[in-house]
């Protein structure tokens, strides 16, 4: 062995020597000295992050990043773990501001956790000192001790205008939903309602609510049409050589309302005039005259007290708008072709991040417009035309940044409903006929103005198309009627990061008795949001239900899955899914797949499908009670479900 050892060393030696040799070459060229990177300049500090609204799985947290004016931040958020150094390894939650304000989710009651801020710039990552918090106690008689909503479904014996004040979200169509300072949500609709009860009291109807379950009813906030919208009519018509509309049949439709600052709101809303072009005569069989109906007008009035249900009115935004000059034509009242490339209703008012104000509106006609707004009056940046006339006109004021079909003046999209959240701006639509196939939609840019994309990466602002995924469609659990009619939504947060959807949402026929399908009742739902960044809608609507910790041994059972995949006018059904205790799928769509559970995030991975849970009301149950939901999305499908 020695002998061996030996012989090893000097093969070594050999080696090393032909190698500092080079062979027998020149001598080596030296190595360049490599240019040292320069060295990053500037200051960024983070406040160490204060804690508030915990409960047992949630706590709101906040703290601000202070970057000298030459750095530039690229990433800003919360990391956060039960060891008391958290790091971005950790679990995190980013921002998009400096003032950082983020919810933590998916925590565990009673449960001490560590929190800091972190950003990341060309210093590399700076983290904030700690702060540690203590989640709640999880009282084992919270689900036990819960009360589910009484209201009826049905609210077809209390519809008329004497019994308003039990209609709680009962009479609801196209509503808009605004958080306010003094901590209601407010929320103001369409003129629509069952038997047309709305009629006796004024326009833009509206109610509030802490906490989104129960529904005072106001009133109306226009008690008589402004005079700017007859005379902007007619002033207009006189200069087509027109006769003037003395009595315009006029349609109140989807306001959209917003908080602008502190003590001051705004309501953009529409007035649509339902008479025909050439002879003025009111929309009827008996007076077709061969032309399209006329003009509807966005509005817009402002209010520094909501509570008071009094609103100012500050006239004229735009108007719809054609790029056919006078030919007006139709040839008969099948013609769809649309006279008005753009339909000056279902206006969408947002202010972003940089304080920019924009107002997204349209219907039907050719797809959606954005127009840039003046901060200080509400009103457009650029001066808008009395009427124009060629398309090149119409791209000089607004740009189309969603069209279902760019060949078509005529589709079946409206309702655009626009927010904006981590990086992102969230354009959700209706889609389809109001009364049984309406369907919700989302894509999402990272400009206000597009380009739109679906979850698969279409661009439906330059190129149009089919809108996805999927966020309600007319769908049936095994019990009750199910509904039909579920879209033309409001989206809007708590301040905190939880996001909520509210519709209309209308009977089947099946459910018989008198007009089931006209009855139009106001629907509540959280969102949840994927891991990619894709908001999705639960399946029943919110009741308020303690979010006590879900467990594994929540999900063992039978479920009712529901595949949401688009058919037209047709209800989607529920099937049974049974989760096994060895995390397989023994029944069901996904038979032979297996389930996993990430309690951090209440996130389901069923058959390779990412699901969120979350407790919620078992509206169908008799009587109500609570239950755990979920839904999912993958390119092309939207999945619900609910535990038995």
């Amino acid at each position: 062995m020695k002998k061996l050892f030996a012989k090893c060393n000097c093969l070594l030696l050999t080696a090393v020597f032909l190698t500092a040799c080079g062979g027998g070459s020149d001598d080596p060229e030296p190595t360049p000295t490599p240019t040292p990177k320069p060295t990053p300049t500037g200051t960024l500090t983070i406040s160490a992050p204060t804690v508030s609204d915990i409960s047992t799985t949630t706590a709101t947290v906040r703290a601000q990043v202070t970057p000298s004016p030459e750095l530039n931040v690229t990433n800003r958020g919360f990391c956060y773990s039960t060891s008391d150094n958290p790091t971005t390894a950790d679990q995190k939650v980013t921002t998009q501001l400096n003032d950082m304000l983020a919810t933590l989710n998916g925590l565990t009651a009673n449960t001490t956790y560590y929190v800091r801020g972190f950003a990341e710039s060309a210093l590399g990552t700076t983290y904030s000192e700690v702060t540690s918090f203590k989640t709640a106690e999880q009282a084992g008689s919270d689900l036990e001790n819960y009360t589910p909503p009484t209201y009826a479904d049905d609210y077809r014996n209390i519809s008329g205008w004497a019994q308003r004040s039990k209609w709680n979200l009962a009479n609801v169509h196209d509503p808009t939903v605004m958080l306010a300072d003094d901590g209601y949500y407010y929320m103001y609709q369409t003129d629509a309602s069952y038997g047309n009860a709305h009629v006796a009291g004024g326009h833009f109807h509206g109610r509030r609510s802490k906490d989104l379950v129960n529904w005072e009813y106001l009133g109306g906030t226009m008690t008589t049409v402004p005079a700017w919208v007859k005379d902007t009519l007619n002033n207009s018509r006189a200069r087509f050589g027109l006769p003037v509309i003395n009595s315009p049949q006029y349609g109140f439709w989807a306001p959209c309302a917003r908080k602008v600052r502190n003590g001051l709101y705004r309501m953009y809303y529409a007035i649509v005039v339902d008479n025909y072009i050439q002879t003025g005569k009111a929309n009827n069989i008996a007076n077709f005259d061969k032309s399209w109906t006329e003009r509807a007008f966005i509005g817009v009035m402002e209010t520094s007290d909501p509570a008071s249900n009094k609103w100012e009115d500050k006239g004229f935004v735009v108007s719809s708008m054609s790029d056919k000059g006078t030919n007006w034509s139709r040839s008969n009242t099948n013609d769809w072709s649309g006279y008005f490339y753009y339909n000056a209703i279902d206006p969408a008012y947002i202010i972003t991040p940089a304080g920019e104000h924009w107002l997204i509106f349209g219907s039907w006609h050719s797809g959606f417009a954005a127009l840039q707004l003046d901060a200080e009056t509400g009103k457009p940046m650029a001066k808008m035309p009395e009427f124009c006339t060629t398309k090149a006109e119409l791209d000089k004021v607004m740009k189309r940044v969603y069209t279902r079909d760019k060949n078509s003046r005529w589709q079946a999209s409206e309702a655009p409903e626009v927010i904006y959240r981590n990086g992102y701006y969230y354009m959700f639509m209706a889609y389809d006929g109001l009364d049984v196939p309406y369907n919700t939609r989302v894509v999402r840019s990272e400009n206000i103005d597009g380009p739109y994309m679906t979850i698969a990466g279409t661009n439906v602002t330059t190129n149009g198309g089919d809108a996805f995924p999927i966020m309600t469609h007319p769908y049936k659990f095994s019990t009750g009627y199910g509904w039909v009619g579920i879209s033309h939504c409001a989206v809007f947060d708590d301040g905190k990061d939880n996001w909520y959807y509210a519709s209309q949402q209308r009977f089947p026929n099946s459910a018989g008795g008198n007009a089931p399908n006209a009855v139009m009742l106001g629907g509540v739902r959280s969102i949840r949001w994927t891991s990619t960044g894709w908001p999705v809608v639960m399946p029943e609507r919110y009741g308020a239900v303690p979010q006590v910790t879900i467990t594994e041994a929540d999900i063992v059972g039978t479920w009712e899955h529901i595949d949401l995949s688009y058919k037209y006018a047709e209800q989607r059904t529920s099937s049974e899914m049974v989760f096994a205790a060895d995390h397989t799928i023994t029944s069901g769509a996904w038979k032979g797949g297996k389930w996993s559970f990430d309690s951090a995030t209440n996130t389901l991975t069923a058959n390779g499908v990412e699901l969120l849970l979350q407790r919620e009301c078992d509206w169908e149950a008799s009587p109500r009670k609570h239950t755990i939901v979920y839904a999912g999305i993958n390119n092309t499908k939207t999945y619900w479900g609910k535990k038995k």
